[in-house]
């Protein structure tokens, strides 16, 4: 294993054009459009584990998108490792709001990271940080450094709900039988304080739709004696949170995970610095539930927010309109013992009830998925501690994040597997957001930490 910096600095500009080949894909799920590129990001990914060493790929159909599936198999009497990550991204828009083009990567050196991020849409959620473990891969197999029996699992719709996994699974159980699920979409607190996630938030995603007269009204006619769909949704939006920024939705609370005061203790050791946390995002305070710190909010509560709302004219200039109808995406993130489906249906009912009798009110749920607690106490925790300790020089910190991947609680239903996170991003890597990066070093990083979580995990099965 002492061999693996050499293997990285020999290799270096190879994984950094490979990935930056794989970032040029815009392979968007959330938009049909993009479906060739979807299944161009597929094949790149197909051949790349072929390349690295798996002696079967499989790309499998689903009702969706497709998933690679590839395995490298020593060893039946040895500890299997099943590695999840995904293919899809994020929607690029904002276009104006990017410094470059989001599929056009280019590397930069920024105060954070020194030795230059690569940015691109995907670079950091999720493609960098799966393709780590793909160069890992290579490294103990080109090396016979490969401790234990290795599977993949890299599917295309995580940033939609990953629907098609939710099919594929449980019709694989026998083909994605393993010991501990490992997987790098998350991140850590900062690249000289390392940190394993140990618990993610659940996700109920919904759009409403408010619909008002039958057709856009001259609003100088109609103003005043007419509801505006636009005026009653931002109402009823306004309504869902009280003066302490507490939701309304009558149940909502009923099933939340309260920490104790000792639980809370414990997270708020973590280094975290208020004022270079509102400098970083330009805001001149923070805002939230009362009662609780940033760090809580955004990790150990729920939270319910509006991801975009559109209606009437906002082209350039002005047009005097009432609009008929009025939209909105809304999230909600959930916090372990909240049901995704029961917090979807209070929503829906609560949103229709406070709606006036001048407009109607449709709730279309999207996706969502539960909420998970990693266990700290197991080997597949220690194994991965141990591989921080080994390359960072320091024990990660454990730590929850805010963030939702559905499919680990789906994992541990279906497989009976435990999932361990090890993350390499860092919050200020602008996930989801114009600019999006990954730094060279983190990529590099997570490469040469991976091969260590084998070796250990295999000792202390």
């Amino acid at each position: 294993m002492d061999s693996i910096k050499n293997y990285i600095k020999e290799h270096k500009n190879r994984f950094l054009t490979e990935l930056i080949q794989l970032l040029k894909i815009p392979s968007i799920s959330a938009d049909a459009s993009y479906h060739k590129e979807i299944l161009l990001s597929a094949d790149f990914i197909k051949k790349s584990l072929e390349k690295a060493g798996c002696d079967k790929v499989e790309l499998c159909d689903t009702p969706g998108n497709p998933i690679i599936y590839g395995e490298k198999i020593i060893d039946a009497s040895l500890p299997t490792v099943l590695v999840y990550g995904h293919y899809d991204v994020q929607p690029a828009d904002p276009i104006e709001l990017w410094n470059s083009p989001p599929f056009e990567p280019v590397i930069k050196k920024t105060e954070i990271h020194p030795e230059g991020a690569i940015f691109a849409r995907g670079s950091c959620d999720d493609k960098g940080q799966m393709y780590m473990h793909v160069k890992a891969l290579e490294y103990m197999t080109s090396t016979g450094n490969l401790p234990c029996n290795v599977k993949f699992m890299i599917e295309g719709e995580e940033e939609v709900g990953s629907e098609s996994l939710a099919w594929f699974v449980p019709r694989n159980k026998e083909k994605l039988a393993n010991d501990v699920i490992l997987i790098s979409d998350t991140g850590m607190i900062a690249n000289d304080i390392p940190s394993i996630t140990t618990g993610l938030r659940g996700l109920s995603y919904v759009e409403v739709e408010v619909t008002g007269p039958n057709r856009d009204l001259h609003s100088g006619l109609y103003g005043g004696a007419v509801a505006n769909p636009i005026n009653i949704l931002t109402k009823m939006i306004a309504s869902l949170h009280d003066e302490n920024n507490h939701i309304t939705i009558p149940g909502f609370y009923d099933n939340v995970e309260e920490l104790s005061t000792e639980e809370r203790a414990e997270m708020a050791k973590a280094p975290f610095s208020l004022d270079d946390y509102k400098d970083a995002l330009k805001i001149d305070d923070v805002y939230g539930e009362k009662g609780f710190s940033t760090n809580e909010r955004n990790a150990i509560r729920p939270t319910l927010d509006v991801n975009g709302i559109w209606g009437g004219y906002t082209g350039e200039g002005a047009k005097t309109v009432i609009a008929s109808k009025a939209f909105a995406k809304i999230s909600m993130r959930l916090v372990p013992n909240q049901d995704w489906r029961e917090i979807t249906e209070l929503f829906k009912n609560h949103f229709e009830s406070i709606a006036p009798k001048s407009v109607k009110v449709v709730v279309k749920p999207h996706h969502g998925g539960q909420g998970y607690v990693t266990p700290t106490n197991n080997i597949a925790y220690k194994a991965a501690s141990q591989a921080y300790e080994t390359t960072f020089g320091k024990t990660p910190i454990p730590q929850r994040s805010g963030g939702s991947i559905p499919i680990v609680a789906l994992f541990e239903k279906e497989l009976k597997s435990k999932t361990i996170l090890m993350g390499f991003g860092l919050n200020s890597d602008a996930i989801h957001s114009p600019n999006e990066h990954f730094g060279v070093w983190n990529y590099l990083k997570g490469i040469e930490t991976i091969p260590y979580f084998y070796t250990n995990f295999t000792k202390l099965y």
